[in-house]
Parts: C-alpha cells; sequence; structure tokens
C-alpha cells in the first residue's frame, strides 16, 4: 500500500465511484468499426469504450491521471473508477471535496451516488479500512476467513491462503504459519491433511481475526528497520517512532539455501527489507537493526564479491 504515507494525519474521507467508468470514454469516430460485433440477429458497433479491450485500462488511468493531476496525492488518490478524497479536518475537507466535485461537472465525468460515500470517519479502499488510527484489515474480508472450513484439497488451500495472504502484513511470520499447508500445494507432495496443517490452518485465522492495526508513517523520518533471518526464509519488521507500519517476510530460494553463507542471508534480509519498502525509504535516513554484527563492517570493505 504505497498510497498509506500519502494518508497520515487524515481524519476525514470521502469515496467517489464513477458511474461504468470506461463507457464515459468515447471511441473515436475512425476506431468504432474495429469493436463491431455479430449476434444471430443484429450487428452492433461499441460508441463508448467497452470492458474487456486489453488497453481499456490503461486509456482510462491515463484520463483519470490528466484530470486528477493537481490534486493527485496531496488530498486525492484513485484506483481505476475509485476515488478517495482524504483531509486533516472538517473544514479543509469541504474545499477539498468541493474542488473534486467543480471538477467532475467540468470534465462531464459521472458519479454513482449509491456507491459513494462522503464526510465519513472511516473508510474502505483497496480491501483495507483507514481511519485516524491507522490501516486496519477488513471485517468484511475477516468473516469469510473466520467461516472458512478446513481445504481438502490443495486448490481449496491456495483459495484460502489467496485471500488471508492479501493481509501478510498485518502478521509478522505470516509465512511461516501457513508453511505445514503450502507444502501441500507443491506437485511432489502427497496431499494428506493432517494434525499440523489443522493447527496451522486455526492459527493463521485466529492470527487474521485479531489482527492488531498498523500505524499510517508520520512524515519520512525515525524510520527503523528490523531484519532477521533463518533457514527457512527472511524477515524484517518497519517501525517508526516505536509503531509498527509493516511486517515482510520471504522464503528462501532452494539456491539461497545451499549456495549463501549465514552473513549473505543476513545481508540478503537487509536488501529484502530495503527493497520492499522503498516508496517509504528512498530518499531519507533510517535506522537498520541486524543481529550479525560483521555486517556493520560491509561499506568499510575494499572488495564484494558480485553477489
Amino acid at each position: 500500500m504505497t498510497y498509506s504515507i500519502k494518508l497520515q494525519g487524515s481524519s476525514v474521507y470521502s469515496k467517489i465511484d464513477l458511474r461504468s467508468g470506461y463507457h464515459q470514454l468515447r471511441i473515436r469516430e475512425e476506431d468504432i468499426p474495429k469493436t463491431d460485433f455479430k449476434t444471430r440477429y443484429y450487428h452492433y458497433e461499441f460508441q463508448v469504450m467497452p470492458f474487456g479491450l486489453t488497453n481499456a485500462p490503461a486509456v482510462f488511468m491515463d484520463l483519470v491521471n490528466r484530470v486528477w493531476k493537481p490534486y493527485l496525492d496531496k488530498f486525492v488518490i484513485f484506483f481505476i473508477d475509485d476515488i478517495l478524497i482524504y483531509s486533516k479536518n472538517e473544514k479543509e475537507h469541504e474545499e477539498h471535496l468541493k474542488a473534486i466535485l467543480e471538477l467532475l461537472k467540468k470534465e462531464e465525468l459521472y458519479a454513482k451516488f449509491s456507491k459513494s460515500e462522503f464526510w465519513i470517519p472511516k473508510v474502505q479502499f483497496l480491501s483495507h479500512v483507514i481511519d485516524s488510527q491507522g490501516i486496519h484489515v477488513d471485517l468484511a474480508k475477516i468473516k469469510s476467513v473466520k467461516d472458512w472450513a478446513s481445504p481438502k484439497s490443495p486448490t481449496e488451500i491456495r483459495q484460502f491462503l489467496g485471500l488471508a495472504g492479501y493481509y501478510r502484513r498485518f502478521i509478522e511470520g505470516f509465512l511461516k504459519m501457513a508453511k505445514p499447508m503450502t507444502k501441500l500445494t507443491q506437485k511432489e507432495v502427497k496431499f494428506e491433511w493432517g494434525k499440523k496443517q489443522e493447527a496451522a490452518f486455526q492459527f493463521l485465522k485466529q492470527k487474521l481475526c485479531s489482527a492488531p492495526i498498523l500505524a499510517l508513517p508520520e512524515g519520512s523520518e525515525d524510520f527503523i528497520v528490523h531484519c532477521d533471518t533463518s533457514n527457512k526464509g527472511l524477515g524484517a519488521v518497519l517501525m517508526q517512532r516505536e509503531k509498527v507500519i509493516s511486517y515482510a517476510l520471504r522464503q528462501l530460494k532452494i539456491y539461497e539455501k545451499k549456495n549463501y553463507t549465514t552473513h549473505d542471508l543476513e545481508l540478503g534480509a537487509v536488501v529484502f527489507a530495503l527493497k520492499i519498502w522503498r516508496h517509504y525509504l528512498y530518499g531519507t535516513k533510517c535506522t537498520v537493526f541486524t543481529d550479525h554484527k560483521s555486517l556493520q563492517h560491509i561499506l568499510d570493505q575494499k572488495e564484494l564479491n558480485m553477489r
């Protein structure tokens, strides 16, 4: 969620849903014949941009980028046809909302009122709930996790982990918890759902249902990155002023397990963390903590290997 740093300090929100987004773009006259299709009775051509064209998302995003450019990342964030307006207080929000509504009118873009929300203290956006405290998991999504029956095939495991994995940034050690289940999705492994898998499944559900609130970043200073590695994976925690911003974890690849020394893996954890949170850390000074003391001399080495 790269937009989270933009939302720091916000407390009032409005969300506008553009009505049939793609259909608000007319197709050029000379391109209309390219959209023709025939049914049993009639021949049709699209006058407006239809859903399903390969370049439709890119064309629509280009339009939205040009329209919202003056306000983008100042008090507006958008994703396809969802517009999020965020402000620090009600007075500021009144000005922001007025500017956006006037722009919609000027550009002749139409919103769907029934799917839009105005002047709300918290908002659901991209499957997360955002308020002045920080970022929460979406309770509607979590309910489906809570009611999920034990998987009976590798496909059902993938379906569960696909939904649960969307919220892995809220849970420290997500991949480690899920490992007994992910093993059963491998082709060469026979599917046998046992006590280990059931325990991991129930524990993961419990963790997701009680996931903590992740803080929104406050400015671009005082970031602290804690890194660690094990014989199974690389892990990291991003913090700011003693508040957790995000968790991250990934499994080691086979060649890393075989060929990398402890020193290389510990350094790999640092690189992994700095890459995954680069949108927070680039251009700032941050503190990196690692329990591998020899890494502090990495910048003093005259010769570094290619790795």
